[in-house]
């Protein structure tokens, strides 16, 4: 059996609203693929399940807000039947039923004639799925249901015993029933508000637990904004190479050669991470920050970044993100070029243990071979964890940047 529950999507997520589900109870699902969708302060997230199997039940209801943790859904594997887990779930289900109704229904069950022969022992009796989700409805004990003679529960014996306690209800929804709209997301407003109340909480634990060090190096972009004027020369204007994606490529490619910057800080260790997914700091038009990432930056070409990061940032401002994305990131890159910032020191976001920021390149006097040029000059900082790595590290770390980004073409 496999137990589905809501993932954590950051550090900065306690709880989430569960907006919709994408698959009903019999679907067989794949590892990857998107099962449900959540509200956070973020942003309404795709959520992945990272196993194969078949849905046998939904636990949690569209519209309920949960802890992260909580049981959404159980799937059966491959060779395990219904029969098997469904009396497993079972202890998994908030309980339906009242008091009251519980013991009417308890009273009327006894008063049900028992065969005049018993059952020889055997396995548990089997209950089927519509009788599980009528007693459900009704708030009707399983065990105090009798079962017909095949030993199933079946509807109509919840439904015997339902009219005999004098259980009222509305009869079943007809399964043709168009599905409950989902509930709707928080408004911008809303969530624009709840977005700043969760960053800086976030930042404040981060400057509260993590001791950041902070180092700057000028780098100069004459050989990166010559390589991308030569690959953007035969490019159609839609295609065309941008540097972030050129400044992605090098953080994660030093970060090769100092993984001490890549991975995280949990229970007071430091704790590399496997892949390098850079997480990219991209603001809101109605204000706030999320920091989706890319994944495995180091083993994709620049073009592909280039693409990858376009769709994210147009995913990002449309709130169309998958869990995977939100929550894989093993470093953060920031820049405010754009908006006019000559340097950026960020806040590292835990658990991560560096943040790398880009600011607004500009022209200046740069020595070149015993001489003075005019050359584009971008401020590369570090914010990094003393308790992972030390600022001769973090050293090494920024001029093993500005070396590859004077070699574009090896990137």
């Amino acid at each position: 059996m496999i137990e589905f529950r809501l993932p954590s999507l950051g550090a900065d997520m306690d709880e989430g609203k569960l907006l919709e589900w994408l698959v009903k109870p019999g679907d067989a699902v794949t590892k990857g693929q998107v099962v449900c969708v959540v509200d956070t302060a973020k942003a309404a997230i795709d959520v992945e399940c990272w196993h194969d199997g078949t849905v046998q039940a939904l636990l949690a209801e569209p519209g309920t807000t949960l802890p992260v943790g909580a049981l959404l859904a159980v799937l059966r594997e491959a060779g395990e039947s219904a029969a098997d887990i469904e009396h497993r779930i079972e202890s998994l289900r908030a309980p339906s039923a009242t008091a009251p109704a519980g013991a009417a229904v308890a009273a009327a069950a006894a008063t049900v004639p028992a065969p005049a022969v018993a059952a020889a022992p055997g396995p548990p009796r089997r209950v089927s799925p519509a009788a599980r989700r009528r007693a459900g409805e009704l708030g009707i004990d399983l065990d105090a249901v009798p079962p017909g003679a095949d030993g199933t529960v079946a509807l109509a014996d919840v439904e015997r015993v339902a009219q005999r306690a004098g259980v009222a209800a509305a009869p079943p929804a007809p399964a043709a029933m168009p599905p409950k709209p989902a509930p709707a997301a928080a408004t911008m407003a809303e969530r624009a508000a709840q977005m700043r109340k969760v960053i800086g909480a976030a930042m404040a634990r981060s400057k509260r637990e993590i001791p950041h060090y902070y180092l700057a190096e000028n780098v100069s972009l004459a050989a990166a904004m010559g390589w991308l004027a030569e690959q953007n020369a035969g490019r159609p204007i839609t295609d065309r190479l941008l540097l972030a994606p050129l400044l992605l490529k090098s953080v994660a490619a030093a970060l090769r050669r100092y993984p001490e910057f890549n991975g995280f800080y949990r229970d007071d260790a430091f704790a590399p991470a496997e892949a390098i997914h850079v997480g990219v700091a991209i603001s809101l038009r109605a204000g706030g920050l999320v920091t989706p990432a890319l994944i495995d930056v180091d083993r994709k070409d620049v073009a592909r970044v280039n693409r990858e990061l376009l769709d994210l940032v147009a995913r990002t401002r449309a709130g169309r993100l998958t869990a995977t994305e939100l929550s894989a990131g093993t470093i953060t890159v920031t820049s405010l070029g754009e908006q006019g910032v000559a340097t950026v020191f960020g806040v590292i976001y835990p658990p991560q243990v560096a943040l790398v920021g880009f600011g607004r390149p500009t022209e200046r006097p740069w020595a070149v071979d015993g001489g003075l040029k005019v050359v584009p000059v971008i401020t590369a900082t570090l914010a990094a964890d003393h308790r992972a790595s030390d600022g001769h590290r973090g050293g090494l770390f920024l001029a093993a940047l500005r070396e590859l980004l004077q070699n574009p073409a090896e990137l």
